[in-house]
């Protein structure tokens, strides 16, 4: 139909309302802060790019010492940096299990149930209970509300309870918590990791845990070479060790980053070995989550071990590339000279609507007024009023008005005197 707009179509990673940089028109996901990659991968690659330069001198020195940093050295330390490289990458530009937002709320219930504290009636295998606070989802209608908290059924016959999430408008799935920093929710919420600038979730806590022990073994793996090197070197001082590491000091400065960098991370894959043992996550270990309650989710050691790695990767719950069609703005209902009714186009009640070319009426205007034909209103009083404007005379404000003559000196005044051609009469 003319004068209507088609509908704006465009992909699902443009209008996404997540705080989610992407790339390569949607097929990269990145969090806010990607920026840190940038510095993760500095710090990854400075310790080894100074190992492989080491190796690189020892090689090309000729020298016909047994040196232990040789070619088979080299080439497994290039291949362990692509590899930890690569899971820092899986890691942080893949969709860390992000579950789509709803447009409106669920199933609502007037006055959150039937007036008896009965629970609201729920989706299929939801086991829900009365809570003791509510929702209120339509600030038009306050009545309408929905229970905060809904206990839900998984596998084994447990019962958990989910949060309803205010931001994403849905019940959370079962262990999934939202992020304040993506502003999703994600399933298997573990936490936000800035040194990936990623949510760390269902579809990346695999890459991310083979990232922090790969990081791990490199940063032993650099710290006992560079030991051996230095050793390596105590004959040509006379057997001191001191003068050995004086006389290499890229290994020395190698020796006490790696150390340091082995506590972090170090640490960090001690704590997720634990974690993945008993299948929690970092989210709710920090919540004491199961200090005083069974874990439902804890099925022994090979078998939480084996969920992690040898389980398939679910596929994302969002198709980032989907195209989608925005509604189309509605047209305006008047419009005058020319253009859309206004503030700027003001309506005189006296002289009617001015540059209207539309026949619909603003819906500020009265009803009892708007049945009025204001042009002929105005074509009728324009020859009387216009015309006594034009003639009418200004008053004076300085003039002074004279007194009226009394009515006794009107009657004594003097004769009339008439004036003809031949005399006076």
């Amino acid at each position: 139909m003319m004068g209507e707009r088609a509908p704006d179509r465009r992909r699902l990673y443009q209008v996404w309302k997540g705080s989610n940089k992407f790339l390569f028109g949607g097929r990269l996901i990145f969090g806010p802060d990607a920026g840190s990659l940038f510095l993760s991968t500095v710090l990854i690659a400075c310790p080894l790019a100074g190992l492989c330069f080491q190796c690189v001198t020892k090689l090309s020195s000729g020298s016909s010492e047994r040196q232990p940093l040789g070619l088979p050295v080299l080439l497994s330390t290039i291949l362990l940096g692509l590899s930890d490289l690569a899971f820092l990458f899986l890691t942080s530009s893949r969709d860390p299990g992000i579950v789509p937002r709803n447009a409106r709320p669920p199933e609502q219930a007037e006055g959150g149930g039937d007036g008896d504290g009965d629970p609201v009636a729920a989706a299929d295998d939801d086991v829900v209970t009365a809570s003791t606070e509510w929702v209120m989802t339509s600030a038009a209608n306050p009545h309408l509300r929905l229970p905060r908290t809904r206990d839900v059924a998984v596998a084994g016959g447990h019962v958990v309870r989910v949060k309803y999430c205010d931001t994403c408008l849905l019940y959370r799935p079962p262990r999934a918590s939202h992020c304040s920093i993506c502003n999703n929710c994600v399933q298997k919420f573990d936490h936000h990791c800035p040194w990936v600038g990623q949510c760390i979730g269902l579809r990346n806590y695999r890459f991310f845990f083979l990232f922090i022990s790969t990081s791990t073994f490199l940063c032993l793996y650099v710290f006992v070479l560079s030991w051996l090197n230095i050793a390596a070197q105590r004959p040509r001082h006379g057997g001191s060790l001191l003068r050995s590491m004086t006389g290499e000091p890229l290994s020395l400065v190698l020796i006490v980053y790696t150390f340091v960098v082995a506590w972090f991370v170090g640490g960090l894959t001690v704590f997720h070995i634990y974690l993945m043992s008993t299948n929690q996550t970092t989210y709710e270990n920090f919540r004491y989550r199961y200090d005083e309650k069974e874990n439902p989710y804890n099925r022994g050691l090979l078998a939480n071990v084996s969920e992690v790695f040898c389980t398939g990767m679910p596929p994302s719950m969002n198709n980032f590339r989907a195209w989608v069609e925005l509604p189309a703005p509605a047209p305006p209902e008047t419009f005058v000279d020319g253009g859309p009714f206004t503030s700027r186009n003001k309506i005189d009640l006296e002289m009617g609507y001015k540059g209207v070319v539309q026949m619909q009426r603003p819906a500020g205007v009265p009803a009892i007024l708007q049945g009025l034909h204001y042009a002929e209103m105005e074509k009728n009083s324009a020859s009387f009023h216009i015309k006594d404007r034009q003639t009418a005379e200004a008053p004076d404000p300085f003039m002074i008005p004279e007194e009226p003559p009394h009515p006794a000196a009107v009657g004594a005044s003097s004769p009339t005197v008439f004036v003809h051609d031949n005399g006076v009469e």
